[in-house]
């Protein structure tokens, strides 16, 4: 995929037959340590990310004679050597390259950052999603500094944190009431 300037890309990947790529919160810490080491060397802006133990998300804008392509492959492939050396593992971590989806609209841009942050609760690894260490959620709502993302794309939309807090926590009430409304009970006719 051709990366343009100043465009928004969702970017996602996760490992080779489903796999878990991150077996421990030190893994997570090491990839977020590369995100940022590369993200300033590539010129590449992170606006939103996580990590799970199978995938990752990430929300990327290349700066003006940056490479998103670069970035991602030289940050997941010195992860991908770090993990190989530490599980004496060889052969791919990752299925394939990173997949790149270009947001041309600032719904899907806000409905993919609000996706990328309720992803932890909706797989039942959290009730909340500021209970993720490896998102910045918490970022976005104002309970820790920012480090790996910065707070651009948040204040474009969303006059203080809480609006984005409420926002999210919006959604997450519509959907429980939706499935709610939704199930049957099983010796209903």
């Amino acid at each position: 995929m051709k990366y343009l300037d100043s465009q928004y890309y969702h970017i996602y990947n996760r490992g080779a037959h489903k796999e878990i790529i991150f077996l421990s919160d030190e893994n997570c810490y090491y990839c977020l340590r590369l995100i940022k080491k590369y993200k300033e060397i590539y010129k590449v802006k992170i606006l939103t990310y996580y990590l799970m133990p199978n995938h990752y998300h990430l929300i990327l804008q290349q700066e003006q004679a940056g490479s998103i392509s670069r970035f991602l492959q030289t940050t997941f492939n010195a992860y991908s050597q770090a993990i190989n050396k530490e599980t004496k593992h060889s052969g791919t971590l990752f299925q394939g390259r990173a997949k790149g989806v270009s947001i041309n609209t600032d719904e899907h841009l806000l409905h993919l950052v609000r996706y990328i942050h309720l992803n932890p609760v909706v797989a039942k690894l959290v009730e909340k999603p500021e209970e993720w260490e490896f998102s910045d959620f918490r970022e976005w709502i104002g309970e820790r500094s920012y480090t790996y993302s910065n707070l651009e794309l948040r204040q474009v939309y969303f006059k203080e944190a809480k609006e984005y807090k409420l926002f999210v926590d919006g959604y997450r009430h519509e959907q429980e009431i939706q499935l709610l409304t939704n199930y049957v009970y099983p010796y209903e006719g």
